[in-house]
């Protein structure tokens, strides 16, 4: 589906990470894998160190924090949040939805809309879709959207897949109306009939959590889980987004007469650093346009890692750029968007 909006844009975005650092190295023993081969592994996917949340730590209280950093540096004002969204595959409840929990928390004010996403890696774009779908209320004039996971705990240890480059973070994006009238443009895609690539089997409705699905078994790989933890066939997802996120892109700048050159970075969610490489090498940009360094610093948070992106590696912006943002996984889902972004009010990364 194709999306245009005009008359919007972001004025901050603060990226909010555990201070908990797990090293690659100290976690190599968990694995079926030789020193060796660990240690080939983490050259070429970029392991290195990853934040993860403390025990008890919800996504909510990373978003929590993060607002009230801006509320207490009078970067936002409670009283100005029209609608408040809510991007997670990890809530703290079933229900009530995580949106109307911060509401409460957050003493917002009862006008305030509230709207919870259940999207992964691409849900950052999907959110701010949302709000921009939301601007063009008259009566909504800023926007906040909130993307987080803290997804640690339900991947296992022993799992090597999965288990090197998963980090948690939170982000708290503004986006607001603007009396400048350059396009915004974004494709979404869904392949449903591959949705459970990426899978977390039970703990839901469909199988809920027992102390049979907890018992732990080995794949043909080595790896060690139980139905209670994420599953990723990377294989496919790997083909899957050489083969369809090149295309969106390609197509996206194709439809507004623009080149690789007319965008000044490719700010893409980060899985791990070879899929990254592999992206920009099919693309044909090079690998300082297509940054690829999160996952060795924080590890992959899912669609967080797009703001920590540019918090991370645009924190000395200083001019207007043009971006192209792309989102890929969980869904099966592949989104991107082409936007101007404008030096930031705030552009920020805390500790938590």
């Amino acid at each position: 589906m194709h999306f245009e909006f005009k008359n919007k844009k972001i004025t901050g975005i603060l990226t909010i990470v555990p201070k908990n650092t797990v090293k690659f190295d100290d976690e190599i023993e968990n694995y079926n894998f030789t020193a060796k081969q660990s240690m080939k592994l983490k050259l070429v996917m970029g392991y290195d160190e990853r934040r993860v949340a403390t025990t008890g730590v919800c996504s909510s209280d990373l978003c929590e924090y993060g607002m009230n950093y801006l509320f207490d540096n009078n970067l936002l004002k409670k009283d100005e949040v029209d609608a408040l969204i809510m991007v997670t595959q990890s809530p703290d409840y079933f229900m009530p939805a995580t949106s109307c929990i911060l509401h409460g928390k957050l003493g917002l004010k009862k006008e305030t809309y509230c709207i919870d996403i259940n999207q992964g890696c691409a849900g950052f774009i999907i959110g701010l879709i949302q709000a921009f779908m939301l601007l063009e209320q008259d009566t909504i004039n800023k926007v906040v959207l909130l993307n987080a996971d803290v997804l640690s705990p339900k991947i296992s240890k022993k799992d090597r897949n999965s288990a090197p480059l998963a980090g948690d973070a939170a982000s708290v994006t503004i986006i607001e109306k603007s009396e400048e009238s350059s396009k915004i443009i974004a494709d979404v895609n869904f392949d449903g009939s591959n949705a459970l690539c990426l899978n977390i089997p039970a703990g839901g409705f469909r199988i809920p959590s027992t102390s049979e699905t907890a018992i732990m078994k080995e794949d043909e790989a080595g790896n060690l889980r139980s139905l209670d933890n994420l599953v990723m066939k990377g294989d496919d997802v790997f083909n899957f987004v050489l083969n369809k996120v090149p295309e969106q892109i390609e197509n996206l700048l194709h439809s507004e007469n623009l080149s690789n050159d007319d965008i000044d970075y490719f700010i893409c969610h980060q899985p791990n650093r070879f899929m990254l490489q592999k992206l920009a090498d099919k693309l044909g940009v090079s690998y300082d346009k297509l940054p690829n360094n999160i996952v060795e610093h924080f590890g992959n948070a899912s669609g967080v890692t797009i703001p920590t992106n540019i918090s991370f590696n645009l924190k000395e912006q200083d001019r207007k750029l043009k971006v192209c943002l792309s989102g890929f996984g969980v869904g099966l889902t592949w989104a991107s968007m082409i936007l101007d972004l404008d030096v930031l009010k705030f552009n920020k990364l805390i500790e938590f």
